[in-house]
């Protein structure tokens, strides 16, 4: 069976909101180009969610995974999101769905962005350190 992902992100109204987006697809193509990976989003920005399901199954994909690219579970994640998948069972039966937790729930991530946030923090307190020092 062949399997897809796609990233299902919010969107916006600018387009380069949807560059981090197209940047983790990207990754996500150079570890396994074999994968077929698409970019989705909720509104806004091209391709919604069914117009990337098209795309992969006119690649010969039965089955998709979907990883919401959201920080949290809300309700885009919990509501929006499964009503969308239910939708596309009609629309492509045969088809299997697969919904992942949104990205931002997990561990690995949450210790990412911790570290950013952290690396920050230590770059500040070095720039301020070497403004007060006496001996500059």
């Amino acid at each position: 069976m062949k399997t897809g992902l796609i990233l299902f992100a919010h969107g916006a109204r600018d387009p380069r909101w949807a560059l981090t987006v197209e940047a983790l697809a990207h990754r996500c193509r150079s570890r396994d180009p074999s994968l077929p990976v698409q970019c989705a989003f909720l509104e806004f920005l091209a391709p919604d969610l069914k117009e990337a399901v098209a795309s992969l199954v006119s690649a010969d994909v039965q089955h998709v995974v979907i990883s919401p690219v959201f920080l949290a579970a809300g309700g885009h994640v919990l509501r929006d999101l499964p009503d969308r998948v239910a939708g596309l069972k009609t629309a492509f039966p045969g088809l299997t769905v697969q919904i992942e937790p949104a990205l931002g729930t997990s561990e690995p991530v949450i210790e990412a962005m911790a570290k950013v946030c952290m690396d920050a923090v230590t770059a500040t307190r070095s720039t301020q350190a070497q403004s007060t020092d006496p001996e500059r």
